[in-house]
Protein backbone atom coordinates (compact mmCIF):
# COMPACT_ATOMS: atom_id res chain seq x y z
CA UNK A 1 0.00 0.00 0.00
CA UNK A 2 3.03 2.60 0.65
CA UNK A 3 4.20 1.84 -2.58
CA UNK A 4 1.50 2.28 -4.40
CA UNK A 5 0.94 5.77 -2.38
CA UNK A 6 3.86 6.79 -3.46
CA UNK A 7 3.74 6.34 -7.14
CA UNK A 8 0.21 7.46 -7.37
CA UNK A 9 2.06 10.90 -5.78
CA UNK A 10 4.68 10.87 -8.25
CA UNK A 11 2.18 10.84 -11.03
CA UNK A 12 0.83 13.82 -9.61
CA UNK A 13 4.13 15.54 -8.51
CA UNK A 14 5.06 15.19 -11.48
CA UNK A 15 3.55 17.88 -13.81
CA UNK A 16 3.14 20.28 -10.42
CA UNK A 17 6.21 20.70 -9.82
CA UNK A 18 7.46 21.31 -13.71
CA UNK A 19 4.94 24.01 -14.08
CA UNK A 20 5.90 25.49 -10.33
CA UNK A 21 9.50 25.09 -10.06
CA UNK A 22 9.56 28.16 -7.76
CA UNK A 23 6.85 26.77 -5.45
CA UNK A 24 8.17 24.79 -2.27
CA UNK A 25 7.77 21.54 -2.12
CA UNK A 26 5.06 20.06 0.12
CA UNK A 27 6.46 18.63 3.32
CA UNK A 28 3.36 16.58 4.07
CA UNK A 29 3.23 14.42 0.83
CA UNK A 30 4.98 11.93 2.79
CA UNK A 31 4.83 8.69 4.56
CA UNK A 32 5.80 9.23 8.11
CA UNK A 33 4.67 8.43 11.48
CA UNK A 34 3.40 11.04 14.13
CA UNK A 35 6.07 13.08 16.71
CA UNK A 36 5.01 11.49 19.90
CA UNK A 37 5.06 14.75 22.63
CA UNK A 38 3.46 16.20 25.47
CA UNK A 39 0.63 18.64 26.74
CA UNK A 40 -1.17 20.99 24.77
CA UNK A 41 -0.67 24.79 25.21
CA UNK A 42 -3.57 27.19 25.23
CA UNK A 43 -3.71 30.92 24.92
CA UNK A 44 -6.22 33.89 26.60
CA UNK A 45 -6.39 35.64 23.02
CA UNK A 46 -6.06 35.39 19.52
CA UNK A 47 -4.18 38.49 19.51
CA UNK A 48 -1.17 37.47 21.39
CA UNK A 49 1.94 35.93 19.29
CA UNK A 50 2.39 32.39 18.28
CA UNK A 51 5.28 30.47 19.89
CA UNK A 52 8.22 29.62 17.64
CA UNK A 53 7.61 26.42 15.86
CA UNK A 54 3.57 26.18 16.92
CA UNK A 55 0.54 27.11 15.65
CA UNK A 56 -2.54 28.21 16.98
CA UNK A 57 -5.96 26.33 15.69
CA UNK A 58 -9.07 28.15 16.96
CA UNK A 59 -12.50 27.08 15.93
CA UNK A 60 -14.86 30.04 15.34
CA UNK A 61 -18.29 28.66 14.10
CA UNK A 62 -19.21 25.71 11.91
CA UNK A 63 -16.43 24.58 9.68
CA UNK A 64 -14.75 27.57 10.01
CA UNK A 65 -11.30 27.79 11.85
CA UNK A 66 -8.69 30.55 12.42
CA UNK A 67 -5.34 29.16 11.80
CA UNK A 68 -2.19 31.06 12.87
CA UNK A 69 1.39 30.75 12.45
CA UNK A 70 4.85 32.00 14.57
CA UNK A 71 4.97 34.29 11.59
CA UNK A 72 1.84 35.96 12.03
CA UNK A 73 0.37 34.87 9.36
CA UNK A 74 -3.56 33.65 9.84
CA UNK A 75 -6.29 31.84 7.24
CA UNK A 76 -9.50 30.90 8.25
CA UNK A 77 -11.23 27.95 6.40
CA UNK A 78 -15.03 27.99 5.35
CA UNK A 79 -15.32 31.63 5.72
CA UNK A 80 -18.76 32.49 6.09
CA UNK A 81 -17.83 36.14 5.16
CA UNK A 82 -18.44 37.18 9.43
CA UNK A 83 -16.71 35.52 11.93
CA UNK A 84 -17.43 37.82 15.06
CA UNK A 85 -16.91 41.56 16.08
CA UNK A 86 -13.14 41.80 16.29
CA UNK A 87 -11.63 44.42 13.84
CA UNK A 88 -9.69 41.26 11.96
CA UNK A 89 -8.71 41.17 8.42
CA UNK A 90 -7.10 37.30 7.78
CA UNK A 91 -4.26 36.66 5.05
CA UNK A 92 -5.95 33.59 3.55
CA UNK A 93 -9.93 32.38 3.36
CA UNK A 94 -10.60 29.27 1.88
CA UNK A 95 -14.24 28.02 0.80
CA UNK A 96 -16.33 25.20 -0.24
CA UNK A 97 -19.65 26.12 -2.20
CA UNK A 98 -21.45 22.98 -0.93
CA UNK A 99 -24.05 25.45 1.36
CA UNK A 100 -23.80 29.09 1.73
CA UNK A 101 -22.61 28.78 5.17
CA UNK A 102 -19.20 27.64 3.92
CA UNK A 103 -18.41 30.58 1.71
CA UNK A 104 -19.50 34.22 0.62
CA UNK A 105 -19.98 36.37 -2.76
CA UNK A 106 -18.65 39.17 -0.77
CA UNK A 107 -15.64 38.51 0.88
CA UNK A 108 -13.28 41.59 2.55
CA UNK A 109 -11.64 43.39 -0.72
CA UNK A 110 -8.83 43.96 2.04
CA UNK A 111 -8.40 39.83 2.66
CA UNK A 112 -5.45 39.20 0.13
CA UNK A 113 -5.52 35.48 -0.51
CA UNK A 114 -9.05 34.69 -1.02
CA UNK A 115 -9.18 30.70 -2.47
CA UNK A 116 -11.90 28.92 -3.50
CA UNK A 117 -12.38 25.07 -3.53
CA UNK A 118 -14.11 25.08 -6.73
CA UNK A 119 -13.08 26.17 -9.92
CA UNK A 120 -15.48 29.17 -12.39
CA UNK A 121 -15.74 26.14 -14.64
CA UNK A 122 -18.32 23.48 -13.88
CA UNK A 123 -16.55 20.47 -12.91
CA UNK A 124 -12.89 21.38 -13.63
CA UNK A 125 -10.84 21.26 -11.00
CA UNK A 126 -9.26 24.29 -8.98
CA UNK A 127 -5.60 23.67 -8.14
CA UNK A 128 -3.69 25.91 -5.56
CA UNK A 129 -0.48 26.38 -3.86
CA UNK A 130 0.33 29.43 -2.40
CA UNK A 131 3.33 30.62 0.06
CA UNK A 132 2.11 33.03 2.18
CA UNK A 133 5.10 33.91 4.46
CA UNK A 134 5.64 31.16 6.68
CA UNK A 135 2.49 28.76 5.97
CA UNK A 136 1.71 27.16 2.43
CA UNK A 137 -1.64 26.05 1.23
CA UNK A 138 -2.72 23.94 -1.09
CA UNK A 139 -6.00 21.78 -1.82
CA UNK A 140 -7.12 18.50 -3.00
CA UNK A 141 -10.30 18.58 -5.14
CA UNK A 142 -13.24 16.66 -4.49
CA UNK A 143 -16.79 15.46 -5.64
CA UNK A 144 -20.18 17.37 -3.87
CA UNK A 145 -23.30 16.04 -4.40
CA UNK A 146 -26.02 18.28 -6.65
CA UNK A 147 -29.49 18.26 -7.27
CA UNK A 148 -31.80 15.23 -7.73
CA UNK A 149 -29.35 13.00 -6.96
CA UNK A 150 -26.34 13.81 -9.05
CA UNK A 151 -22.86 14.49 -8.15
CA UNK A 152 -20.53 17.69 -9.00
CA UNK A 153 -17.30 16.94 -9.76
CA UNK A 154 -14.47 18.99 -8.39
CA UNK A 155 -17.04 20.91 -6.46
CA UNK A 156 -15.21 20.56 -2.85
CA UNK A 157 -11.62 20.65 -1.68
CA UNK A 158 -10.06 19.84 0.74
CA UNK A 159 -6.97 22.31 2.31
CA UNK A 160 -4.24 21.56 3.60
CA UNK A 161 -2.09 23.96 5.22
CA UNK A 162 1.49 23.66 6.31
CA UNK A 163 3.14 25.27 9.06
CA UNK A 164 5.90 25.07 11.36
CA UNK A 165 6.54 21.50 10.25
CA UNK A 166 2.80 20.36 10.72
CA UNK A 167 0.30 19.20 7.96
CA UNK A 168 -2.89 20.49 8.85
CA UNK A 169 -6.42 19.57 7.07
CA UNK A 170 -9.51 20.91 6.76
CA UNK A 171 -12.15 18.50 5.20
CA UNK A 172 -14.23 21.03 3.99
CA UNK A 173 -17.71 19.86 3.12
CA UNK A 174 -16.91 16.48 2.06
CA UNK A 175 -20.04 14.37 0.30
CA UNK A 176 -17.82 11.28 -0.82
CA UNK A 177 -14.45 8.87 0.65
CA UNK A 178 -11.29 10.23 -1.44
CA UNK A 179 -10.25 7.53 -3.43
CA UNK A 180 -6.29 6.25 -3.27
CA UNK A 181 -5.14 8.66 -5.51
CA UNK A 182 -6.98 11.70 -3.13
CA UNK A 183 -5.34 9.91 -0.35
CA UNK A 184 -1.76 10.32 -1.74
CA UNK A 185 -2.42 13.84 -2.57
CA UNK A 186 -3.81 14.85 0.62
CA UNK A 187 -0.31 13.25 2.31
CA UNK A 188 0.34 13.08 6.13
CA UNK A 189 -1.71 15.30 8.15
CA UNK A 190 -0.75 15.71 11.72
CA UNK A 191 -4.27 17.65 12.60
CA UNK A 192 -7.28 17.62 10.62
CA UNK A 193 -10.71 19.40 10.54
CA UNK A 194 -13.67 16.44 10.16
CA UNK A 195 -17.46 17.18 9.56
CA UNK A 196 -19.22 14.92 11.65
CA UNK A 197 -22.90 15.69 10.97
CA UNK A 198 -23.54 12.15 9.98
CA UNK A 199 -25.44 13.00 6.98
CA UNK A 200 -25.41 16.30 5.30
CA UNK A 201 -21.70 15.62 4.16
CA UNK A 202 -20.67 12.25 4.54
CA UNK A 203 -22.48 9.17 7.31
CA UNK A 204 -21.24 9.00 10.25
CA UNK A 205 -19.80 5.00 9.39
CA UNK A 206 -18.42 6.38 6.19
CA UNK A 207 -16.49 9.43 7.95
CA UNK A 208 -15.19 7.26 10.62
CA UNK A 209 -13.21 5.82 7.88
CA UNK A 210 -11.67 8.28 6.28
CA UNK A 211 -10.83 9.15 9.94
CA UNK A 212 -9.15 5.61 10.46
CA UNK A 213 -7.41 5.81 7.04
CA UNK A 214 -5.69 9.50 8.21
CA UNK A 215 -5.11 8.43 11.09
CA UNK A 216 -3.87 12.39 12.02
CA UNK A 217 -2.57 12.53 15.88
CA UNK A 218 -5.25 15.09 16.73
CA UNK A 219 -8.78 15.14 15.14
CA UNK A 220 -11.14 18.38 15.19
CA UNK A 221 -14.60 17.47 15.20
CA UNK A 222 -16.74 20.33 13.47
CA UNK A 223 -20.44 21.18 11.34
CA UNK A 224 -21.89 19.46 14.32
CA UNK A 225 -25.65 20.72 15.04
CA UNK A 226 -26.10 18.52 17.80
CA UNK A 227 -24.57 16.46 20.54
CA UNK A 228 -26.15 13.54 18.63
CA UNK A 229 -24.19 13.26 15.79
CA UNK A 230 -21.13 14.20 17.70
CA UNK A 231 -21.90 11.42 19.66
CA UNK A 232 -22.24 9.26 17.43
CA UNK A 233 -18.96 10.18 16.54
CA UNK A 234 -16.93 9.76 19.41
CA UNK A 235 -18.42 6.41 20.23
CA UNK A 236 -16.92 4.96 16.62
CA UNK A 237 -14.06 6.32 17.18
CA UNK A 238 -13.32 5.98 21.03
CA UNK A 239 -11.63 2.66 21.09
CA UNK A 240 -8.87 3.62 19.04
CA UNK A 241 -9.03 7.62 19.53
CA UNK A 242 -8.28 9.21 23.29
CA UNK A 243 -11.26 11.69 23.18
CA UNK A 244 -10.17 15.37 24.82
CA UNK A 245 -13.45 17.87 25.53
CA UNK A 246 -12.16 21.06 25.92
CA UNK A 247 -13.83 24.31 27.50
CA UNK A 248 -12.27 26.83 25.08
CA UNK A 249 -12.48 27.53 21.35
CA UNK A 250 -8.40 26.68 20.56
CA UNK A 251 -5.38 25.00 20.96
CA UNK A 252 -1.67 25.59 20.51
CA UNK A 253 0.32 22.58 18.58
CA UNK A 254 3.96 21.66 17.75
CA UNK A 255 5.93 18.87 16.49
CA UNK A 256 6.54 18.71 20.16
CA UNK A 257 3.27 18.22 21.90
CA UNK A 258 1.77 16.13 19.17
CA UNK A 259 0.01 13.24 21.56
CA UNK A 260 1.61 9.84 21.12
CA UNK A 261 -1.76 8.17 20.65
CA UNK A 262 -4.12 9.81 18.04
CA UNK A 263 -6.70 12.07 20.10
CA UNK A 264 -10.02 13.86 19.03
CA UNK A 265 -10.56 17.12 20.37
CA UNK A 266 -13.87 19.09 21.17
CA UNK A 267 -13.10 22.62 21.16
CA UNK A 268 -16.30 25.29 21.36
CA UNK A 269 -16.96 27.60 18.85
CA UNK A 270 -16.29 30.73 19.86
CA UNK A 271 -16.28 34.22 17.24
CA UNK A 272 -13.20 36.45 17.29
CA UNK A 273 -14.51 39.33 19.83
CA UNK A 274 -12.00 41.85 20.82
CA UNK A 275 -11.94 42.44 24.72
Amino acid sequence: MIRALALSFLALAAPLSQARAQVPVSHCIAIADATPGGQFLHRASFRDPVPEYSVRISYLTHSAFLIQSPGGIGAITDYPGHVGSADYVPDVVTMNHAHSSHYTSFPDPEIPHVLKGWSERYGEAVDHLVEVGDMLVRNVSTDIRSGSGGREENGNSIFIFEVAGLCIGHLGHLHHEPNDEQYAAIGRLDVVMVPVDGGMTLDTASMVRVVERLRASIVLPMHWFSGASLGWFLDQLSSDFAVVLEEGREIEVSLKNLPERPTIMVLRPQPLVDP
